[in-house]
């Protein structure tokens, strides 16, 4: 399978998912998807009283410089470790 086709294909299965990853976890995946789709991340860090948004950019933020192959590659993995 093609390495866009499984990512898509992981980004559907982890709605599917029977139990809740933790916070962390859940921080790694949208970060890992988001470089895998858009690329380093842009725009403005939210202020420091939007706890969540800070908190999902700055792990965006931590990927900066890995390819959208590398994300989409590690995201697979990551997805699969949870099924």
């Amino acid at each position: 399978m093609e390495l866009k086709q499984a990512f898509e294909e992981a980004a559907r299965e982890v709605q599917k998912l029977s139990k809740r990853p933790s916070n962390d976890v859940l921080l790694k995946l949208y970060a890992l998807y988001k470089q895998g789709s858009e690329g380093d991340v842009s725009g403005d860090r939210p202020s420091g009283f939007d706890f969540k948004g800070a908190a999902k950019y700055d792990a965006w933020a931590k990927l900066k410089g890995k390819s959208k192959e590398e994300a989409q590659q590690a995201y697979v993995d990551l997805v699969g470790s949870l099924s």
